[in-house]
């Protein structure tokens, strides 16, 4: 008596297209068992596409053939379209079955395949439902591809987006907030490139972004956001993009701004480190031992914890950031100019204003006087043509002529920022944070204290515990502190030349007066 183990293959898309079941294949298989006198060691249930033979229960069962070579010697399956969907990949399995002994056959589609003839009808059996596929996915292929150019998003709604339905049934997506706020924040951010991708990612995440870093990528990257559906390259066709019919979060202008920064053709602002609260001066400081830049940390105590600014070394430097902070502010007061300065650095400052932009005034007149200079010509010719005095084949001559250098000059007018006369408010807040810089840095955020930190002192500053030293200062507060300096100069020759003078003053005497 032979032995069989009997394999019911059955897909979900089969099930409710077909009617395809499990429990009509087993009871089809066991009846033709009972029939032929065929012994069952075992059925093999599997819900799994026939593309491939990359299924679960088909390698166990392959597995346990090669194991117990010669218990089994058929396996039944109901059609060949059960067995395989693809040609190639049967014929290599029937062989591989037929060395370890055992032969699959199709109660529906009986073949002995030790007729030659009969691989004929097996490769017709296997090619069929082959081809059913091919043309079934080129179907859903051509359909989607269709969808997708008349500018429907296809699938699952992307972060920022939710999937509706229509009346008519028809699926679209829609903006779903917050999420579509977060990838609003995420873009404005990337674009401004003061922060990297991950630094982005992880303060969007602290917003609510439920992606990881390689999605997060793939987000930034994609078109929808900014109304657009990507088509893919498909044969002759090149990939193109078209509009959608959703809605988009953000703007065209935006997207390729942010496609601009990643891709490295925008040039980047500096990075800002995320940096704790404690520690505004991490990475400005040096080490007073081994030149190193200090970095900062906290250390647990016994009832809070303690920041200071160290050395990564084994130099040891070690310095409480509230000391080092405290000292900083002191610095930063030796910096504010006198009272008596503010108006001098003002007239300093519009005396530079009007030297620096009086060329630029120049160049934009000249440029303009001759754009309309040209335009003058091209308007009396135009008068010319009109009242018949030459042609509209010499006028557009003239034009011709005319045109690239009016365009030209256009151009350049545009380049030309009209510089604003009124520069009076810009100048009086610049004075006045000059004037409190010390209060204007310990009111402010810890980006914007490492953003004066770093507007002040261009090289790093060296702290010894005691003191600050640094290298050099910006030039603009070396200017105003030496103007200072020598204002403070100028007052104690006059208070010292008075002192003087005092002493020489000859007493009053009685009336009338003697010397």
């Amino acid at each position: 008596m032979k032995t069989v183990d009997i394999y019911i293959r059955v897909s979900t898309d089969e099930q409710a297209e077909k009617g395809y079941s499990q429990r009509s294949q087993e009871e089809m298989l066991r009846k033709y068992c009972e029939l032929n006198a065929i012994q069952v060691r075992r059925i093999i249930y599997e819900d799994h596409s026939a593309k491939t033979f990359n299924r679960p229960e088909w390698q166990k069962l392959l597995a346990d053939l090669r194991k117990h070579i010669g218990q089994t010697d058929l396996v039944l399956f109901t059609k060949w379209d059960r067995f395989s969907r693809n040609a190639g990949d049967a014929y290599q399995m029937i062989s591989l079955l037929r060395k370890v002994g055992v032969e699959p056959q199709a109660i529906e589609q009986p073949l002995d395949l030790s007729v030659p003839e009969n691989k004929m009808m097996l490769a017709f059996y296997l090619a069929a439902p082959e081809v059913e596929n091919d043309r079934r996915a080129l179907n859903t292929f051509s359909g989607m591809r269709r969808a997708k150019k008349e500018g429907r998003w296809m699938g699952t709604a992307p972060f920022g987006y939710t999937n509706k339905v229509t009346e008519v049934g028809q699926k679209y997506i829609t903006p779903k907030n917050p999420h579509a706020e977060i990838i609003q924040w995420v873009f404005e951010t990337l674009a401004k490139g003061i922060f990297t991708t991950e630094q982005v990612w992880k303060q969007a995440k602290t917003k609510g972004l439920t992606i990881c870093k390689n999605g997060f990528w793939v987000l930034v990257r994609n078109p929808v956001y900014c109304g657009k559906i990507l088509i893919p390259k498909y044969k002759e066709e090149e990939a193109h993009f078209v509009k959608g019919q959703h809605e988009p979060i953000i703007s065209d202008a935006l997207y390729y701004e942010v496609q601009d920064v990643l891709d490295g053709r925008k040039k980047k602002q500096r990075v800002q480190i995320e940096v704790d609260e404690n520690l505004p001066l991490r990475g400005f400081l040096v080490c007073p031992r081994c030149g190193r830049v200090l970095t900062g940390s906290a250390s647990k105590g016994k009832y809070r914890y303690y920041h200071y600014y160290h050395c990564s070394s084994s130099c040891g430097s070690r310095f409480r950031t509230d000391a080092v902070n405290k000292l900083f502010t002191v610095e930063l007061r030796k910096l504010v100019p006198h009272p008596g300065m503010i108006e001098i650095y003002k007239s300093a400052m519009i005396s530079e204003y009007n030297s620096q932009t009086k060329d630029h005034m120049n160049g934009r007149r000249l440029l303009l006087e001759r754009l309309e200079e040209l335009n003058k010509q091209l308007a009396k010719a135009r008068r010319l043509m009109l009242n018949e005095e030459i042609t509209p084949s010499e006028y557009r001559k003239i034009k011709a002529e005319y045109q690239p250098e009016i365009n030209s000059l256009e151009a350049q007018v545009s380049n030309y920022a009209t510089p604003s006369n009124k520069i009076d408010d810009l100048i009086n807040r610049a004075v006045d944070n000059v004037s409190r810089l010390d209060c204007l840095y310990e009111n402010r955020t810890i980006t914007e204290k490492r953003l004066i930190v770093s507007s002040i002192y261009p090289e790093k500053l060296t702290f010894d515990g005691l003191n600050y030293r640094t290298p050099r200062i910006n030039e603009a507060v070396r200017l105003i502190c030496s103007l200072d300096e020598a204002f403070e100069e100028i007052k104690k020759e006059h208070s010292s030349n008075s002192t003087e003078m005092s002493f020489q003053v000859t007493p009053l005497g009685l009336e009338p007066r003697t010397y």
